[in-house]
């Protein structure tokens, strides 16, 4: 089996020359364009509209004009309330594939991802990501498969979660007319039944590694993923103004070979956090 993975490995998306991260910046509320341009991170991930809606989706131009490589975050296993394609029926009489509203975050919804209402959505989103320029997609919501284990079974719930990823990434790369850069984030527990996805992605995000819930399971998984050469994200909900605090996350996630980003405790997202010296990196 990992004669199999490594070969997948190298056969899937690949960074592009001096493109690899060394570093990267969160940003999904009202993301300036210009001010990502002369921010000192490698990497950018930011909503593909300033307000998530769309009458604030960026111009080709403002993308392209942030002069490094930037990602649409694209929740593929939950649908929310504010995106272009929510109706307002919906609330009285929900398509089949609407679940129920995520009680941590009000406004979004699970969903039955494997479902053609649903999938139809996701590839016109898609569509809409790359015609703006963006260099890929930060997939979220891919834990969602856990949501849907007890009905389906954790296998079955996450090979559709995998086939998903898998057909978003070859779609991209077919539209984009050559590479796509797709980073899924957390649901790492898909790889134990798809292995194949490895081949699929340029690498891996997650929240909450460190200092999160069943660290030990999930720090198995960066382990896998550094040792076979991909890019590991980490984002940790950790700045309050300690400086301290983002030092030691700092040095222990690049001890692991990740790529860190501290965010704020908020967990909102709605502003890049700086600490001199370190984020961005002098």
């Amino acid at each position: 089996m990992r004669r199999l993975v490594l070969l997948l490995t190298l056969t899937g998306c690949r960074w592009g020359p001096g493109v690899r991260p060394t570093s990267w910046v969160y940003w999904l509320q009202e993301a300036d364009p210009d001010t990502l341009s002369i921010m000192g991170f490698d990497l950018v991930v930011m909503d593909y509209s300033r307000d998530g809606t769309e009458a604030g989706e960026y111009s080709r131009e403002e993308i392209e004009g942030i002069g490094k490589p930037a990602l649409a975050y694209l929740s593929i296993g939950e649908a929310e309330d504010y995106r272009f394609y929510w109706r307002e029926e919906w609330g009285e009489s929900p398509p089949g594939w609407l679940g129920e509203e995520n009680p941590e975050w009000p406004g979004n919804y699970v969903v039955r991802y494997w479902e053609d209402g649903w999938r139809r959505i996701v590839f016109s989103y898609l569509r809409r990501i790359v015609s703006e320029g963006f260099s890929g997609v930060y997939l979220d919501k891919i834990d969602s498969y856990e949501y849907w284990a007890d009905s389906l079974g954790e296998r079955e719930a996450a090979l559709r979660m995998a086939r998903l990823v898998s057909e978003i990434s070859d779609s991209c790369r077919a539209w984009r007319g050559g590479d796509c850069t797709v980073i899924p984030q957390n649901g790492e527990g898909i790889l134990d039944h798809a292995p194949y996805v490895l081949g699929k992605v340029s690498g891996w995000a997650f929240e909450d590694v460190l200092y999160g819930e069943e660290a030990e399971v999930r720090l198995a998984h960066v382990r896998r993923l550094v040792g076979l050469g991909k890019v590991v994200l980490s984002v940790e909900y950790i700045y309050d103004g300690d400086r301290g605090k983002v030092e030691e996350y700092y040095k222990e996630a690049r001890g692991m070979g990740m790529v860190p980003y501290a965010a704020d405790t908020s967990r909102e997202l709605d502003r890049p956090v700086i600490v001199p010296g370190i984020q961005p990196p002098p």
